[in-house]
């Protein structure tokens, strides 16, 4: 087992990616926390997409992994929901970052959990498990979501009561947000759902649509899944988004792309 080593504070410039400094760290548990750097001025994104985050490693080469972003495209800075992992080449020292310290971040974002890669539809669902909710984070603080779709469903399934990051601000509806605070109070929900521990909602994401728990007021439509007026999209777990994306196609949904969007999406970089 790897010993955990703090970051350095500065890192060497590198000419493949740009060097932001750390704004603020935030620890949900000793499993979860979430952290932002500042955002270069050359830095354009779409909401929902993921780009590379990374620290120097053994001989000064870059360590890099995908991160989501977390914040929305019209933010100021650059934030990430992650996991720490005790012996992980990077997220054991990542997750000793402090404020002003240096990280490497990648010049390309990229991804395919983006409005473009969707067909117009009424309701949005996006399903996420344990750190998979940081893209759903910036697309629900993101005014064109609210454009192009009646009604936007966050649903969040971890483990532990203690691994809903965002909880109490999601659960206000964004009340805080700036640009989509009136939006989001009439067209956002959020369903937290917890799978070990006692909580309002309990259960894995497949029990909840089976049982139609998810669909209950004051969500509007039907109480199934609409391939016609519905559009999903998965970002978590390996085995969430194989068995969900499986059962949305058996239900005539049709997985979309930057290319040719559809009335689902994943995000294939993560699941292969």
């Amino acid at each position: 087992m790897e010993t955990a080593v703090r970051a350095p504070a500065t890192i060497p410039d590198h000419a493949a990616f740009q060097t932001v400094a750390v704004r603020w760290v935030k620890h949900w548990n000793e499993h979860l926390f979430s952290f932002a750097v500042e955002r270069p001025e050359s830095f354009r994104f779409r909401s929902g997409e993921f780009v590379m985050i990374g620290l120097p490693g053994d001989g000064g080469k870059p360590l890099m992994r995908a991160y989501s972003v977390a914040s929305p495209a019209w933010a100021e800075e650059l934030e990430f929901l992650s996991i720490k992992v005790e012996d992980g080449p990077l997220t054991s020292r990542l997750q000793l970052i402090e404020v002003g310290d240096q990280l490497y971040l990648g010049k390309k974002p990229t991804g395919t959990l983006v409005c473009d890669a969707l067909l117009g539809g009424k309701r949005l669902f996006m399903l996420s498990t344990g750190t998979g909710l940081a893209p759903f984070l910036s697309l629900a603080r993101d005014p064109e979501v609210y454009q192009r779709f009646e009604q936007v469903v966050a649903v969040h399934s971890v483990r532990r009561v203690s691994d809903l990051a965002y909880h109490d601000e999601l659960t206000a509806q964004l009340a805080d947000d700036p640009l989509v605070a009136d939006e989001a109070k009439a067209q956002f929900h959020y369903i937290p759902t917890v799978t070990r521990e006692p909580f309002r909602n309990q259960g894995r994401i497949d029990a909840l649509i089976a049982d139609g728990r998810l669909f209950h007021p004051p969500l509007e439509g039907p109480a199934h899944l609409d391939p016609e007026n519905d559009r999903v999209m998965l970002c978590g777990s390996t085995d969430m988004i194989r068995q969900t994306a499986a059962m949305l196609e058996g239900l005539g949904f049709v997985e979309g792309s930057n290319a040719n969007p559809g009335s689902f999406v994943i995000e294939r970089a993560f699941v292969g």
